[in-house]
């Protein structure tokens, strides 16, 4: 009996033990075959067509976005654009700008009286740099005086020829002719003026100024007390710092390739910064050399001092223009692959492309893309991070 009773018990340990185990293998199987969750927003979806080389084995990603989800994301999107181009090197320095020099010269020479300003002195429009006396300018002086005295003694018989004409006394013929005569003396007075004021307004003992023509700083005085200058020479040269531009020497054949606008990559003593093209000269080098010269202005920003050496990458256009290009910033690699995401209605498709050269911040596209699409540019590297968190949940 106790043997019997053994076995039963036995029996029924052994059929919950099954029990057990039946149950704990539903509970794995149910966990293991969970769906994955709905809200995944990164979808593999077979290729459109057929594609040969190396795209042939890439599948296509789709990325589902909102509108908002885009904003917030703060992806922009840019049509693809024509026109290939290359990336040239070039030696540069920093110069003062045409206008922001000046060669300040003596109209009439003169014996330097006095030396106002000094290297480095910051002077404004007008100031006046050295004090000359000239006799030069006496005479100068001298004329004004003559032809004003002039003037006025043509104003004056002008007017009695008039009032005797009132009175019948002079013909008319007579009044006519003073009337020139006083307009020639006003004439000459004029003249007289001009010639003074040009030289710098010299009084009647012939002292006069040199002044700035521009505001900014003395770079050199070249006389001094005592000395005597002749005319034309220079007597000081000022510079405005503030205003100065690159220059960049090239070779003869970028005048055709490089357009006003054209962006280049500079580097200079205080680090990599972006300018213009805002003028190109061809066969404008020294010596006949027939090299390019090509000016620039920073996009933002001071430039360093001049006389600063620079280099720059220059983007140049390609002959044909035909070639696509997108941002840089829009070419991705995903696994393995290089990838640009193409706006679709939904969001966005990883488009497997073949990248060609890199040329101020953008690079061709040899194949891959038609020209019509509008592709993700700034934080284009963001939907490559949500695609690859999107396959992470697939593959678990």
């Amino acid at each position: 009996m106790r043997n019997t009773l053994s076995k039963k018990e036995a029996l029924l340990v052994g059929v919950a033990a099954v029990l057990m185990l039946g149950i704990g293998g539903l509970t794995l199987s149910l966990v293991r075959h969970d769906p994955p969750s709905a809200v995944a927003a990164v979808k593999k979806a077979e290729p459109e067509g057929e594609t040969t080389g190396e795209t042939a084995e890439t599948p296509e990603c789709v990325i589902e976005l909102t509108a908002e989800q885009l904003q917030a994301a703060g992806i922009s999107v840019v049509a693809v654009s024509r026109g290939g181009g290359g990336e040239t090197r070039l030696s540069g320095r920093v110069e003062a700008m045409v206008d922001a020099r000046a060669a300040v010269g003596a109209v009439v020479g003169g014996t330097v009286e006095r030396v106002l300003v000094a290297p480095g002195q910051a002077v404004r429009a007008g100031q006046p740099l050295v004090s000359l006396i000239s006799g030069d300018g006496a005479a100068l002086r001298a004329e004004i005086d003559a032809a004003s005295a002039a003037a006025t003694a043509a104003r004056q018989a002008h007017q009695r020829n008039r009032n005797l004409a009132d009175q019948g006394v002079v013909a008319r013929q007579e009044v006519e002719a003073s009337q020139a005569q006083a307009a020639s003396a006003e004439a000459m007075a004029r003249a007289a003026r001009a010639r003074a004021t040009a030289a710098g307004s010299p009084n009647a003992s012939g002292r006069m100024s040199i002044v700035s023509p521009i505001a900014g700083v003395v770079a050199n005085v070249q006389v001094g007390p005592g000395g005597f200058v002749g005319q034309g020479a220079v007597v000081a040269e000022v510079t405005n710092p503030a205003r100065v531009e690159l220059v960049f020497n090239a070779p003869p054949q970028l005048a055709a390739q490089v357009r006003l606008g054209s962006h280049v990559r500079v580097t200079g003593p205080q680090g990599e910064f972006d300018a213009l093209v805002t003028g190109v000269a061809a066969d404008a080098g020294l010596q006949d050399s027939g090299a390019t010269v090509i000016r620039a202005r920073p996009e933002s920003g001071r430039l360093p001092p001049a006389g600063s050496p620079v280099t720059g990458a220059v983007v140049t256009q390609g002959q044909s223009g035909g070639a696509l290009t997108v941002p840089s910033e829009a070419v991705q690699t995903v696994d393995g692959a290089t990838v640009v995401f193409v706006q679709t209605g939904q969001g966005f498709r990883a488009q497997p492309v073949l990248a060609g050269r890199q040329a101020g911040g953008s690079t061709e596209i040899l194949r891959g893309l038609t020209g019509t699409e509008k592709v993700a540019a700034a934080n284009a590297f963001l939907l490559k991070a949500e695609l690859a968190k999107g396959e992470a949940e697939h593959g678990h």
